[in-house]
Order: structure tokens, then C-alpha cells, then sequence
């Protein structure tokens, strides 16, 4: 498991100075809130974004000096930079779904979160529709993309009801790894925390991001998952004071720590 350390630096450096050396484009929109990297990269291959007049190229780099739209709209880089990084955490019911649009009309977790003068909320991960529990929003981009990204191998921690009859010899399986769909994955951690019978409550630790991992490598072991809930992303605890469909702000001490987890200022 990767050791989660909290630092015990607290003051955050601004964003204020001008950002005059050259960045990748996508880097840049991250960091000014426009959009995690990934999204970036998405606008630039389907030619959304144009630099002083001609469409981006993935590798361009860029500064604040250059005029950037996206979708025809100047993108003003120089006043989205001079905002500190903020980052939320939501306590997401199940029944709500991470994702601005749906077609089905169902609940979105943005509809929920506190309104940016400057730059937009970006998710640092998801929770599928039947998860509850922890979801950060971050409006630095660049943060989201690292906090996100498999290289880093920042923990995700889950209670998990499982139903079904555990063995030690499952667990092993699941901490050793097993063969999905998608390739191998595993439990950087299992460890029991309640329950009775066919009914028990396990709290296991993920270093990635994949799609319905931790139901999936439940599923693999003929077990059901019957609740699920996030109580960790990396240096960040659901509080348990915090009601479902609520948020709260980080204060500028657990945004360093989260910084300093992926290596950042």
C-alpha cells in the first residue's frame, strides 16, 4: 500500500504569478479549472480548441499571452490562474450520478455543489450509480489529473457489506490479484469490520480508479456486494459528522497534504 502521509506545511503557494513559460496546452486549461487533462485532450482531437487563430495540436504548448478558445470563446487563462486551488468534499447518496448531463434525467451530484465565480468543479474520480460516500471536487485541474491518475497509486478506501461466504483463502486471492476482464487487479488491503452469517462488513483499500473494481473483484469470488461506500481518497476521510448530499470545504492544510501526496507545490 502507498504510504498517505499529511504534511505538516500549511501555507499554499498562489497561483497569482504570471504564467509566462511555455506549458502544455492541456496542462495549462487543467490548472486554470477549464478542465481535468483528459477533457483537454478530448477538446483538442475533436478541434474545439484553437491558439491565436489556427486548431491546437496535442503537444502544443502555450501562455497565458496566447488568445485560446474553446468552441469559438476566449478562454481568459491569466484570471483563471490567479485563483487558489479549492477542493470540496461531497458526501454522495446512492441514487445520484457523477455526471453533469443525463439523458435518463436521473439526479447529478453537481446539482448539489456551491457555484465557482471562476472556473468549474472538476470530480476527482466517480462513484457509480449504487455507491455511496466520498467524492472530491477540486477546481484545479492539474491536481484532478494527478490525484486520478494509475501512476500516483493513491489509495481508495471502501466499506463494503458482502454477502456471501468469506474464507481466508478468498482474501488471499483478492490481495495477490485476480485475472477481470480488463486485466489484473487486487486489494492493497482486506481486513474485517463487523457483521454476522452471510452478511459482513469488510473495509478494503484500491490503488486505481477502474470501473466497478471492488464490486467486480467481490463478484469474482461468487460474493455479492450489497452496499458500498468510499471513506478515503488518499489523505481525505468522509467526515462522519457529514450528512448524505452535503458538503464541506478543505481547509488550506489537507489541500497541501493532497498536493504533497501527488508530489505537487
Amino acid at each position: 500500500m502507498k504510504k498517505q502521509t499529511v504534511s505538516s506545511r500549511s501555507p499554499i503557494p498562489s497561483n497569482k504569478s504570471k504564467r509566462q513559460q511555455p506549458e502544455r496546452i492541456q496542462k495549462l486549461l487543467a490548472q486554470a479549472g477549464v478542465g481535468s487533462r483528459r477533457q483537454v485532450e478530448k477538446w483538442i482531437a475533436d478541434g474545439s480548441i484553437d491558439v491565436n487563430g489556427a486548431q491546437a495540436k496535442l503537444g502544443d504548448k502555450i501562455t497565458t499571452r496566447d488568445i485560446v478558445k474553446l468552441r469559438g470563446r476566449p478562454v481568459k487563462l491569466a484570471g483563471k490562474l490567479q485563483v487558489d486551488t479549492q477542493v470540496l468534499i461531497y458526501h454522495k447518496p446512492a441514487g445520484e450520478i457523477v455526471s453533469k448531463r443525463d439523458p435518463e434525467g436521473r439526479p447529478s451530484v453537481f446539482k448539489r455543489l456551491p457555484r465557482l465565480k471562476t472556473g468549474r468543479w472538476i470530480a476527482v474520480g466517480r462513484l457509480d450509480l449504487n455507491t455511496q460516500g466520498l467524492l472530491m471536487f477540486t477546481n484545479d485541474g492539474d491536481l484532478a489529473n494527478k490525484l486520478m491518475h494509475p501512476s500516483q497509486q493513491v489509495d481508495r478506501e471502501y466499506a463494503v457489506r458482502v454477502m456471501g461466504v468469506v474464507t481466508s483463502e478468498m482474501v488471499e486471492r483478492l490481495v495477490k490479484g485476480v485475472e477481470l476482464e480488463d486485466g489484473k487487479a487486487r486489494f492493497e488491503d482486506v481486513h474485517e469490520s463487523g457483521g454476522a452469517g452471510i452478511n459482513r462488513w469488510f473495509h478494503v483499500v484500491v490503488a486505481e480508479g477502474r470501473n466497478r473494481v471492488v464490486r467486480r473483484l467481490w463478484e469474482s469470488q461468487n460474493c455479492k456486494v450489497s452496499r458500498l461506500i468510499r471513506v478515503r481518497y488518499g489523505t481525505v476521510f468522509l467526515p462522519p459528522g457529514l450528512p448524505t448530499g452535503h458538503h464541506q470545504f478543505l481547509d488550506k492544510k489537507e489541500v497541501q497534504a493532497l498536493k504533497s501526496l501527488t508530489g505537487g507545490d
